[in-house]
C-alpha cells in the first residue's frame, strides 16, 4: 500500500512558475507508475501527466505540453509536477495518483493551485 501527500500548491500570477510535490509512504513506490490529475470547480478530474516506474516514459495531456514537467526520484519516494508558463485556465485542485498503467489506486489529499490573470 502506498500513502501519498501533496504538497507546493500556491498562488501564482500568469506567467510564473511551480513546482509541486509528490510524497510516498511505502518501500513498493519505485514499482508503481505515477500520475498527476486536476480538478477545477465543478468540472471532472482530468489527467494532467504521468511517468513509468522506472522514469523512463511521460506522458502529458496536450493542454500542458511543453510547459510542464513531471519527473520522479525513486530514492526519495518523490514524485515533482514542474509547472512553467502558468495560465488562469491552470487553476485547479491538483491530485498525484500512484497505480499500474492507466489504473490508478492510490491518491494524494490534493494541493491549491491558482493562477491569478
Amino acid at each position: 500500500q502506498v500513502q501519498l501527500v501533496d504538497s507546493g500548491g500556491a498562488l501564482v500570477q500568469a506567467g510564473g512558475s511551480l513546482r509541486l510535490s509528490c510524497a510516498a509512504s511505502g518501500r513498493t513506490f519505485s514499482t508503481y507508475d505515477m500520475g498527476w490529475f486536476r480538478q477545477a470547480p465543478g468540472k471532472e478530474r482530468k489527467f494532467v501527466a504521468a511517468i513509468r516506474w522506472s522514469g523512463g516514459t511521460t506522458v502529458y495531456a496536450d493542454s500542458v505540453k511543453g510547459r510542464f514537467t513531471i519527473s520522479r526520484d525513486n530514492a526519495k519516494n518523490t514524485v515533482y509536477l514542474q509547472m512553467s508558463s502558468l495560465r488562469p485556465e491552470d487553476t485547479a485542485v491538483y491530485y498525484c495518483g500512484a497505480g499500474i498503467g492507466h489504473t490508478y489506486n492510490y491518491w494524494g489529499q490534493g494541493t491549491q493551485v491558482t493562477v491569478s490573470s
